[in-house]
């Protein structure tokens, strides 16, 4: 009687089947985040994992879509002074200035 040949298992342990949480309920497989980060003006994607993936402006930048959070007023204005960094830069600021209106308008002052 012959033996019948099988295909070989490829092997896959936990570790390597573990997802990672990148923004409040996204996880991606292992690997992907660092591939993301990989991606011009997204070295710090997949590090905000307590902000929701709509408080992001990545994505109208050209980054990352989980990069550039702009959940409160301070991380909007970070966003705006780092944009520079992003592939498209425009569209970084459009998106911020669309969540957060006041965030790097001019004061109106005394001359």
């Amino acid at each position: 009687m012959a033996k019948k040949k099988t295909a070989p298992k490829t092997h896959m342990c936990k570790a390597c089947k573990k997802k990672i949480t990148v923004a409040k309920g996204v996880k991606v497989p292992r690997g992907k985040e660092s591939k993301m980060q990989k991606k011009k003006g997204s070295s710090n994607a997949g590090e905000y994992k307590d902000v929701a993936p709509s408080k992001f402006c990545g994505a109208a930048g050209g980054a990352s879509k989980y990069s550039y959070p702009v959940n409160t007023k301070k991380r909007a204005r970070a966003a705006l002074a780092y944009a520079r960094n992003a592939p498209n830069p425009a569209g970084i600021r459009k998106c911020v200035k669309k969540k957060f209106p006041s965030v790097g308008a001019k004061k109106k002052g005394k001359k």
